[in-house]
């Protein structure tokens, strides 16, 4: 098991094309940690950003009577991909691990496999 430190740094170094990384809080919205982002991508401002866009579609779900799990969501903009994985080990409901990644050089299906394992080595 790795920290939060240890597993967004993981996620910014061994993910292509990350250009940022957080885990969240969406009770709160809150950054509870984050690695990268830069004067173009304020990762405290994402996360609360997409906190939003976490509790819409938890509820949406709500709404429609869906009995199923959100795994991640994607938001694909002209030149990045935002990544939304909900956690779901113990210990780690309520949490998201955010993932920014250039377009340009990312792998969207390597990503999105690299940062499952992530999650599962993660310890909240």
């Amino acid at each position: 098991m790795v920290n939060v430190e240890t597993a967004l740094k993981e996620a910014t170094t061994t993910i292509e094309g990350a250009i940022g990384a957080a885990l969240v809080d969406y009770g709160s919205g809150m950054a509870l940690g984050h690695v990268g982002g830069g004067k173009d991508l304020d990762l405290t401002v994402a996360a609360a950003g997409n906190t939003d866009v976490v509790r819409a579609k938890v509820r949406t779900m709500e709404m429609l009577g869906l009995k199923d799990e959100i795994e991640d969501i994607l938001i694909t903009l002209g030149s990045q991909y935002h990544l939304i994985r909900l956690l779901k080990g113990r210990n780690s409901e309520g949490f998201f691990l955010y993932l920014a990644l250039d377009r340009g050089r990312a792998n969207l299906a390597m990503a999105r496999h690299q940062l499952k394992k992530i999650e599962e080595s993660l310890e909240v």
